[in-house]
């Protein structure tokens, strides 16, 4: 008696395309799927969705076809099968301004399109003890690619250093040099503070308050800095009874115009360095009865949505944050990364004053 023929491998697929098909309509389709019906094994799937070389030439177009017409997509875990790492970018960020985090969002989904990574976020709280210990976590738990550090966290040495240990690619974004050139975008924060001094004082004013981010933020020291170096390169001297601390809120930023503005002589020009801060100065230069810019002049940083929302709109440098995501993530899937440490800085953007309604000279009775 002779042996029943085998059932073809082909036979067995057609059987159970159907039922893939119709998971595929009901958007379901898994890489087992793609496996059995490719008659390959799931590691071999993963190999082609992941570009390896390891797999004949014939197999790679016949996976690649199937999974075509299955309608399937891989998540970043699944593409990261066959690596140490899923194609998952983090982004880290301390950082109490709201559109700040959703701009650079924006520019890291930019330089994503099309890469086959994702973005994931990770907010912290950088004053915690533990909060270094959290951001391993969250690297190691999602077997990042690579992660963006946005200021305050990225400002941290020990946690580029924890990051170094981890072996994970990372890129700070910050305004003055901290780490190799090939991890940093820079902001120039100290130039720009600089170009609103000069700037209010060419208008004729003499009498200036400036309401700064926090101390810990080293954007914060950049941009007073650089204000306080401007107007003594015209001459200026600004005295500690002229600057407030805020925590770049708007909250803040009313009060700390109200304990400005209070002072004899009172400032013809506050610079807040960022823009909500500056909406806060609007609120306290309204409830004294001053109007702006006639007898106050406000200059803000960032140029947020919120700069020309405001009435009048305000005087502000632009600082491109979506640029600064666009460049960061840029960087970080460079194939060549890190380069030599010779290398020149990369990446750098220039913030720029942008002119509006809310500055012009001052009265005389208040120049003088």
């Amino acid at each position: 008696m002779s042996p029943s023929p085998k059932t073809p491998r082909s036979d067995t697929t057609e059987s159970a395309a159907p039922q893939a098909k119709a998971k595929a309509a009901q958007g379901k389709t898994t890489i087992n799927d793609i496996a059995r019906l490719s008659g390959v094994s799931k590691k071999t799937v993963s190999r082609v969705i992941n570009g390896s070389e390891l797999v004949h030439p014939e197999t790679r177009d016949k996976v690649q076809a199937l999974m075509e017409e299955m309608g399937y997509t891989p998540d970043p875990q699944a593409r990261g099968l066959a690596f140490r790492h899923a194609f998952l970018i983090g982004l880290v960020f301390d950082n109490p301004t709201a559109q700040y985090i959703v701009n650079m969002q924006y520019g890291a989904l930019d330089a994503l399109r099309d890469s086959g990574f994702e973005l994931v976020v990770h907010p912290c709280d950088s004053k915690q003890s533990d909060y270094i210990e959290g951001i391993k976590r969250f690297v190691q738990r999602q077997k990042l690619y690579g992660v963006i550090l946005i200021p305050r966290v990225s400002e941290d040495q020990a946690l580029a250093d924890a990051l170094q240990e981890l072996e994970v690619r990372y890129v700070r974004i910050a305004s003055v040099p901290l780490d190799e050139p090939t991890r940093m975008v820079l902001t120039h924060d100290r130039r720009a503070g600089g170009e609103v001094a000069e700037y209010l004082e060419s208008l004729g004013h003499r009498q200036f308050g400036l309401i700064t981010g926090p101390k810990r933020y080293r954007s914060s020291i950049e941009r007073g800095g650089g204000f306080i170096e401007g107007l003594s390169r015209r001459g200026i001297k600004l005295s500690e009874d002229c600057i407030y601390e805020g925590g770049y809120t708007f909250e803040s930023g009313v009060t700390g115009a109200e304990a400005l503005l209070r002072q004899s002589p009172r400032p013809s020009a506050i610079f807040a360095c960022n823009d909500e801060m500056a909406a806060g100065v609007y609120k306290a230069a309204l409830r004294m009865g001053l109007s702006i810019p006639g007898d106050l002049s406000v200059v803000g940083y960032d140029d947020s949505p919120l700069a020309s929302q405001l009435w009048p709109p305000l005087t502000t440098i632009h600082l491109p944050v979506r640029d600064l995501g666009r460049q960061a993530t840029g960087l970080l899937l460079a194939k060549d990364w890190p380069r030599s440490k010779e290398s020149p800085a990369a990446f750098t953007v220039s913030p720029h004053l942008v002119v509006r309604d809310s500055t012009q000279p001052p009265h005389s009775s208040a120049a003088a």
